[in-house]
């Protein structure tokens, strides 16, 4: 098996080592999955993980929490695992039981689907018996492969369900993770500065001693250091707090209690102008706050680490399922700031913008959904926050349009159907088809703003536009029309993608309409955005401006003829960084979509003011919500949206992304440009893909690693017009496509070489 091992600021990386283990039988199946939940038999005391088995429930007298299937029909997945290459599932046999014992024994009272001949590894629906509320199953899996192996049975998974099968996506409980500090250091008399590496959100437990009852400890906390000291004004909306706590004689534990913040704890819909509320902690965990930093004054005795826990709230997240190192140190220091954003971010169990308001955005997710993806297999959690925004969208055009986006971005990791099946209406009506014109395109400023439309969409709030970038100081100067072509661009996109949900459950007239529709916008924004003379896109009919954001989605989204490219990359160029950390990820995705890898790198690892290594310079350890203060006076120091660049290095540089629902098929297209060695571990929902690369003048080595039950396509960049291709040390000629040439390979370990041929 392929290990990789690299060092970086105590981080451990995987160095390409490939060790082939002959194998006369198939491993059993393993990360199985009830509704993409892996540990479902999971139960937590008070967000920690503990001991406690579901079987023993009732025995327990804590406060307890758990993942609860919320489905009547559950969908059961699993790791296909073979080290043969080019394996292929052809068959299953499932069974599920009401207990343990009845498995035990090879006998299922629930079903048994017997051997089955499929290849769906990831999402079989449940056709047995019909499940009960409040009820534990049992079940395990076996699978034969296209070599003729017969798999053994899988370890027994068990689930809970729900007292009330509603089929909403079963989530788990929030973590509490006990951590010390990094650093202590006296500041002189009584008085400590405590730092934790890294922000997070959590509370503050103190274990400290005093000879008298009328002892008062200061308790600083905060996100930023100025002088050796938690910084009491660091502006914006970066976090500060100052608490007193009084002490009792003797040595005793205490816990401090995190004052909510008037802001994100509002549950009043109305108060912010956009209908939704504040998403609040649950009562198990209490209220956090996300700090890094701690002072203690007016406690003289020595402290040590272990008196001083920060008890830290987030989603499960696996560290291990992703890595990435490269010949960069500035993309290295981008990557762990981004994966580490993900983690950090998730104390709500939900996508919401930060630690300002709380609320559930979509422009975040659009940004947090695919980096996501490149750290962690949680994908439960992403599929939550979009069935949550069905109901409770949130204002700008446009990022009701993206919730048709994000929901095929949903199906093509997981390849469960079960979200487009149960709200196909509801995504539909994101597409905003409501407000197409006589000109084929949508507006929201001809009158079509009627309390129907609203309705259909479930907008609660009182003000619904356009914003194309936000703070509305990133627009690049935009000029606002009746017709935008931002808005189109994405009108197109999801109408694009619409027809694609459409034809995947199976209902084609639907698809070809949607197909045909959104054909027809795709011609109109050509047709009367796209100018002629300077082969740009105005910003909209009735304007000659033609801002950087313009053309970045025209690109991004494949509108724009291909005799255009070259000089719409010519201007995206001189307009820089002249966006949101949100639009950076759609300018990176233009960029790399149109093969300019060089300027994508270049903006990856850029260190000026308007870079992710800025982030990293001002201090924080979690993204920012802008560039700089100086860009979002308000800004908060833990925005999702300002984590970008973590999925472009995983789905661009690297080059690994889904081209068939749940990464049966995928393609591995990397763009190297300068960078002369990169490697990358990523999870799917069918297991690990790796990736190296050594890029060498007139030379490219590239070594991958396929799950088992996938198959990819391999794009290699082309040294030259005259190639020597080998595949696996067996020359092959590939086909070209542009300046790459691609390769079709199957699962397993493989090694390509691409190299000027003299």
């Amino acid at each position: 098996m392929k290990t990789i091992i690299a060092a970086k600021s105590k981080i451990l990386f995987l160095l390409c080592v490939w060790v082939h283990i002959p194998l006369s039988f198939a491993q059993p199946p393993s990360h199985l999955t009830t509704d993409l939940l892996e540990y479902t038999d999971r139960v937590f005391l008070d967000g920690y993980p503990s001991n406690l088995s579901l079987e023993k429930l009732g025995s327990a007298i804590e406060r307890y929490q758990l993942a609860e299937i919320r489905s009547a029909q559950p969908y059961l997945g699993w790791v296909v695992n073979n080290n043969q290459s080019n394996t292929l599932q052809t068959a299953y046999r499932i069974l599920v039981a009401s207990s343990k014992a009845l498995l035990t024994e090879g006998e299922a009272d629930m079903w048994d689907s017997g051997r089955t001949e499929s290849d769906n590894s990831v999402a079989v629906a449940y056709a047995g018996k019909p499940l009960q509320p409040s009820t534990i199953y049992y079940w395990k899996v076996k699978t034969w492969d296209n070599h003729g192996v017969e798999s053994a049975f899988s370890q027994v998974r068990s689930f809970i369900t729900a007292k009330e099968l509603d089929g909403v996506t079963a989530r788990y409980p929030l973590q509490v993770s006990d951590e010390l500090p990094v650093k202590i250091q006296s500041l002189g008399a009584a008085h400590s500065f405590i730092d934790f590496g890294k922000a997070s959100f959590g509370r503050l437990k103190l274990t400290l001693s005093s000879g008298k009852e009328t002892d008062t400890v200061i308790v600083r906390l905060g996100e930023c250091a100025k002088d050796g000291q938690v910084d009491r004004r660091p502006g914006a909306t970066i976090r500060y707090a100052e608490y007193k706590l009084p002490l009792m004689s003797g040595t005793h534990t205490y816990t401090l209690k995190i004052r909510p913040d008037k802001r994100n704890t509002d549950t009043n819909p109305a108060s912010n102008g956009i209908g939704v509320s504040a998403v609040l902690m649950p009562c198990y965990t209490g209220e956090v706050m996300p700090f890094r930093y701690c002072e203690l004054e007016n406690y003289s005795a020595p402290l040590q680490p272990g008196q001083i826990v920060r008890q830290t709230v987030t989603y499960p997240f696996d560290e291990t399922v992703s890595a990435f190192h490269s010949s960069d140190t500035v993309l290295n220091q981008v990557w762990e700031l981004c994966k580490y954003s993900v983690k950090a971010v998730s104390f709500l169990g939900i996508f919401v913008d930060g630690d300002r308001e709380r609320i559930t955005y979509e422009g975040d997710i659009i940004v947090g959904q695919p980096t996501r993806y490149a750290v962690d297999r949680r994908y439960e959690f992403t599929r939550y926050s979009l069935e949550y925004l069905i109901y409770s969208p949130t204002w700008p055009t446009e990022w009701t349009l993206q919730e048709v986006l994000m929901i095929w971005a949903d199906y093509l990791h997981t390849g469960n159907p079960a979200s487009l099946q149960r709200y196909y209406e509801e995504w539909k009506a994101k597409t905003l088809l409501q407000l197409t014109e006589t000109n084929g395109l949508i507006s929201t400023r001809t009158g079509k703003l009627t309390p129907e439309f609203f309705k259909s969409i479930h907008y609660k709030g009182k003000n619904f536009r356009d914003i194309v970038d936000w703070p509305t100081a990133e627009t690049d100067g935009f000029v606002f029309t009746d017709y935008n072509t931002v808005v189109n661009a994405y009108h197109y996109q999801s109408l694009k993608l619409m027809s694609a949900i459409a034809g995947a459950l199976g209902k084609t007239d639907e698809q070809a309409q949607l197909s045909e529709d959104a054909q027809r916008v795709k011609t109109q924004i050509n047709k009367r955005m796209l100018d002629p003379k300077t082969g740009l896109y105005r910003d909209g009919i009735g304007t000659n401006h033609s801002s950087l954001h313009a053309n970045i989605y025209p690109l991004a989204y494949g509108i724009a003829p291909e005799k255009n490219r070259k000089k719409m990359l010519e201007f995206i160029r001189s307009r820089g960084m002249a966006g949101s950390v949100y639009t950076s990820q759609n300018l990176l995705d233009a960029v790399y979509n149109a093969n300019d890898a060089d300027y994508g790198l270049q903006l990856l690892t850029s260190t000026n003011d308007r870079s992710w290594y800025n982030m990293i310079r001002v201090g924080s350890t979690i993204s920012l919500e802008a560039w700089d203060n100086k860009y979002k006076p308000n800004q908060d120091w833990s925005h999702i949206w300002g984590a970008a660049a973590g999925n472009i290095i995983a789905r661009k540089l690297m080059g690994i992304e889904p081209l068939e629902p749940g990464f049966r098929k995928i393609r591995i297209q990397p763009q190297p440009a300068t960078l002369k060695q990169a490697e990358i571990k990523v999870p799917s929902i069918r297991g690990d893909i790796r990736v190296a690369f050594d890029n060498q003048p007139d030379r490219f080595s590239l070594q991958v690693e396929i799950p088992a039950n996938s198959v990819a396509e391999v794009w290699l960049p082309k040294p030259a017009a005259k190639y020597r291709l080998t595949v696996d040390n067996i020359a092959q000629k590939g086909a070209v496509e542009g300046d790459f040439v691609k390769v079709e390979i199957g699962s397993g370990e493989h090694r390509l070489l691409i190299e000027k041929q003299q």
